[in-house]
């Protein structure tokens, strides 16, 4: 593992590191805030479509809140990158957009194996490397990263102990935000979707989703879908819709305390 950079925050080091990643074959940069107080809890933040690990690093807003309940925080890139990683001209295929899965179909199979990074390779480094408690994770996640964060959870349901998401994308092979890229990459959308997944059976850790009701791409999300899943499997979960906020960092940024107050609670 290098160190790319470190900065004091909150009291604490926001730092930012790069390793070769056996998952991948490729270099990979992930962020990493450790506050002061560190408690040894992990919060896991999944980021959305054409993000890298930097966009909620610096936007979120998470790190104050975080430092006051002693989590730690983890920000990986979507996907691979680098000059012999495949690429597509569509936004939501491709890098920056790796849909938090394992491909397992042509050009894609070779690098795009996401799931395995965040479950078992990034892991494997961060718990190394850091003095944290693999026995207290949560995840969460915006948009695309919400999906995973809610997929992720459903498939690990021993890994982590709590699971939120902000306007997540949680009916995807319903979705043009999922269908096209979850068939281009495995062949199978629907093993990748979290409504299905909960109704199939797969057990959801607590959970907390917000979602804005002008969210620009409210349509793509599939809310309605995953909130009667929710209520048919009887899971532990609240879901709110915010009046009147869209899908920005200026929501995520909005509801940032109320997850990691959420998560805190789960990880004591």
């Amino acid at each position: 593992m290098k160190t790319l950079s470190e900065n004091r925050c909150f009291g604490g080091t926001q730092g930012v590191y790069s390793h070769t990643s056996d998952a991948t074959g490729t270099q990979m940069t992930f962020g990493l805030y450790k506050p002061e107080h560190a408690t040894g809890a992990v919060l896991w933040y999944l980021s959305g479509l054409t993000c890298t690990h930097e966009n909620a690093m610096t936007k979120a807003g998470l790190q104050g809140w975080a430092a006051n309940a002693g989590l730690s925080l983890v920000f990986p890139d979507t996907s691979p990158r680098g000059e012999s990683v495949p690429d597509d001209d569509d936004y939501a295929m491709g890098q920056g957009a790796g849909f938090y899965v394992d491909a397992s179909q042509g050009e894609w199979a070779r690098h795009f194996q996401m799931e395995s990074y965040i479950t078992k390779d990034l892991p494997e480094v961060v718990f190394t490397a850091f003095d944290l408690d693999d026995t207290r994770q949560g995840i969460t996640g915006h948009s695309m990263g919400g999906h995973g964060a809610l997929t992720l959870a459903l498939k690990e349901p021993t890994r982590y102990r709590s699971v939120s998401a902000l306007a997540p994308i949680c009916n995807p092979s319903a979705s043009d935000w999922g269908t096209p890229q979850l068939t281009a990459y495995t062949g199978r959308p629907t093993s990748h979707d979290a409504t299905v997944l909960l109704t199939d059976g797969a057990h959801l850790p607590p959970a907390l989703i917000d979602t804005g009701t002008s969210d620009q791409f409210y349509d793509k999300l599939g809310t309605a879908a995953f909130a009667a899943a929710l209520a048919e499997t009887k899971s532990e979960a609240t879901l709110n819709l915010r009046r009147g906020y869209d899908h920005s960092y200026f929501f995520v940024s909005t509801f940032a305390p109320d997850h990691v107050a959420f998560h805190a609670e789960h990880l004591a």
